[in-house]
């Protein structure tokens, strides 16, 4: 959308000035007026030897690098559209339609900081031109600057009252300032200008579904679908309301439809697979259920789902398959074992079956007793249902961003957090010195300490140490069938070490209940340890995010690249569950007052703000980490991500670049995705 709405900008100039500017004074009338006339005809490229033909001698002419970055641009060459923008203004640097021109393509390159300032010099040079207001306008809403935003539409609107985009694009605006009388008011107003439109019904039907006001939404919705049968979003939503008012035959038929428009959506297939066995339709249930299970195989509540069905057609055998995928997904999930208990018992089982109702009492109360957090004790609440639908974009593990036209595009995630963990020796006979490898006497005396516990040495014998790793990193390395040995599960633990080393194996296995419950064992025996509150903090961090993906909740932030049209994400930013990140943070913050050194902490609370949408705050930790470690690739990667996140995409990629350098292959797949493409 962004290219489309940079597009709209551009050509807006072209009409509407007529580039009267750019040929107040030509001397060379052919030349110019011919190459306008080529790229009005769409012709770019002739434009471009035409206008070459022109600056090989007349290299002073301003307006000639002017029409040919307009050439470039809508050729994708940003940087070329650039650099003859940039070119002109050497030449006439008060020449106002190229700052216009050369801050909408930086606007479109992510540059945003520097594309405002040609904003505020287009503006001082003439302020009484109202399409500097538009764009910067648009800039403003790609920063996230949406108050700001607000002001510039505003005042564009006030010469130019029936523009339909700045009232549409001002709507959005007070969406995300939460002003949902003005948004109506705006996208009102834009169906009243023109009901031809899609978009405006759009938007507004989303926003009255997100609202429960499904009657008005179905209304919208099918109002759009009249002018463009094509929207599968408008599908999906008239679904989503169609199920609330409890007409599933219909929800069905539009389930079917965006299908048909989109079939890489695996949020659809799920919410028709939960439609379907409600209305007894099981089979075909089934067959949904599948689908997703195949994209998406660390789902849990595709396979806990899936089970439900599974018993209804009387498969009880694939059921207790099914509950056990989920468990091994979720070992705390205590529904889960509930559920397989009751089908071991039928099956006659009965030892089984008792040993899956004691599991699951066990871990109903550890979740009452030991968390607080409303969030947790839900996946321990035998009453708890998990059939709601979800929302067009959820994030359901498939690496997968939808816009609003359904487009797709792939996430960029934030690295994961560190933690003290299991890391394979290497070689001394054949390790070289790499940079990379972060030295601390204080650190290697703690995880020396780990070494020689009684838990540590059985590791130790295995062939394993203890160090600094990512907690992906920790799970992949975990020898599952050295658990037992390590975690030393049949007595009580009493020194720091062992209790510490028995809270990382039961995180690892997803037990973070019990977990957490060592880490404060460990913590009362050694309070000013900053290793358990490294390691706590990033516990927590992890339960809240496996958590959230059971709820089809993607914690927000986390991801760098979102869809840009936020119409897409009217309906599940308004039922998403907030998280709380708070507990995590202040181990971490208490980390760094026992252990201010340690670069890794701060990466960690960067990424905890991040996730929290505290993104300048996570700027600045990631910031502390470089400055205390300046070979830690993943700061630089993260810090990347965040600064693309906030629309400075050609800072973000300087970040990215760095952490390429210092050997993160991944950050080169981000580099062509989110740089390269758009000429950084």
């Amino acid at each position: 959308m962004k290219r489309n709405l940079a597009v709209v900008v551009f050509w807006f100039f072209i009409l509407s000035f007529g580039l009267g500017e750019s040929f107040a004074q030509l001397n060379k009338p052919y030349f110019f007026y011919k190459g306008r006339e080529l790229i009005l005809d769409g012709d770019y490229r002739g434009a471009i030897e035409m206008l070459n033909l022109l600056l090989r001698t007349e290299t002073k002419e301003h307006e000639g690098y002017f029409l040919r970055g307009v050439a470039k641009y809508n050729l994708d060459d940003l940087i070329g559209a650039e650099a003859d923008f940039t070119q002109a203004l050497a030449v006439n640097p008060v020449y106002t339609m190229a700052y216009q021109y050369r801050a909408i393509t930086r606007s479109r390159m992510g540059n945003y900081n520097d594309a405002l300032q040609d904003y505020r010099t287009a503006a001082e040079l003439r302020p009484n031109m109202p399409a500097t207001y538009y764009s910067r306008g648009v800039t403003y809403f790609l920063s996230q600057q949406f108050g700001d935003a607000v002001d510039d539409f505003s005042r564009y609107l006030r010469s130019k009252p029936a523009d339909v985009n700045a009232l549409t694009n001002r709507g959005t605006c007070y969406l995300y300032l939460k002003d949902t009388s003005r948004a109506y008011a705006d996208f009102n107003r834009a169906i009243e200008i023109n009901p031809n439109e899609a978009d405006g019904f759009v938007r507004r039907g989303l926003l009255e579904v997100a609202q429960n006001k499904n009657t008005e939404g179905i209304r919208d919705l099918t109002e759009a679908l009249r002018i463009d049968s094509t929207l599968a979003i408008a599908y999906f939503y008239r679904a989503y309301a169609y199920v609330n008012q409890s007409q599933p035959i219909r929800a069905l038929a539009d389930f079917d439809r965006a299908v048909a428009y989109d079939s890489t959506n695996s949020v659809t297939y799920f919410n028709r697979a939960i439609l379907r066995s409600q209305i007894g339709d099981y089979n075909r249930a089934i067959d949904d259920y599948d689908r997703v299970a195949r994209y998406n195989p660390g789902n849990v509540l595709v396979f806990y789902n899936r089970a439900s069905v599974k018993i209804r057609i009387g498969d009880y055998r694939g059921a207790i398959d099914d509950y056990t995928r989920a468990i091994e997904l979720y070992p705390d999930f205590a529904n889960a074992y509930l559920s397989r208990s009751q089908l071991k018992s039928l099956l006659r089982d009965f030892r089984g079956a008792e040993r899956d109702r004691r599991i699951a009492e066990e871990k109903i109360e550890t979740y009452r007793r030991k968390l607080s957090d409303s969030t947790f004790a839900s996946f321990a609440d035998t009453s708890r249902q998990f059939d709601k639908l979800l929302s067009f974009d959820a994030d359901f593990g498939n690496n997968e961003l939808r816009s609003m036209r359904g487009d797709v595009q792939k996430e960029a995630r934030l690295l994961p957090n560190f933690r003290i963990g299991w890391v394979l020796p290497e070689d001394s006979a054949t390790r070289v010195y790499n940079p990379r490898d972060y030295r601390n006497a204080r650190l290697e005396g703690y995880t020396s300490a780990l070494a020689r516990s009684r838990a540590g040495r059985a590791a130790v014998a295995a062939g394993w140490r203890f160090g600094m790793t990512t907690a992906s990193a920790a799970e992949a390395a975990l020898p599952e069938d050295s658990l037992a040995v390590w975690d030393a599960r049949n007595d009580t633990p009493i020194e720091w070490e062992d209790n510490f080393l028995r809270g990382l194996t039961q995180t690892a296995l997803r037990q973070y209940a019990s977990g957490l419950s060592y880490y404060r064992r460990a913590e009362r025996m050694a309070v000013d340890n900053p290793l358990i509150y490294l390691n706590r903090g990033a516990a927590q961090a992890e339960m809240i995010e496996f958590v959230a993906s059971l709820e089809g909740n993607r914690v927000m932030q986390q991801v760098a690249v979102r869809s840009e049209d936020p119409a897409a994400q009217l309906l599940q930013t308004s039922s998403r569950r907030t998280y709380d990140y708070s507990e995590a943070i202040a181990d971490l913050r208490r980390a760094a007052e026992l252990m201010p050194e340690l670069p890794h902490i701060y990466y960690n609370l960067g990424n905890l703000l991040c996730q929290s949408g505290d993104l300048p705050g996570a700027f600045e930790q990631y910031t502390r980490a470089i400055e205390r470690f300046p070979y830690l690739a993943e700061a630089y990667y993260n810090r990347g991500l965040v600064q693309i996140f906030m629309q400075d995409t050609q800072k973000g990629c300087l970040d990215l670049s760095k952490a390429g350098e210092l050997g993160l292959v991944e950050a080169y797949d981000v580099l062509k995705r989110y740089c390269i493409k758009t000429g950084r």
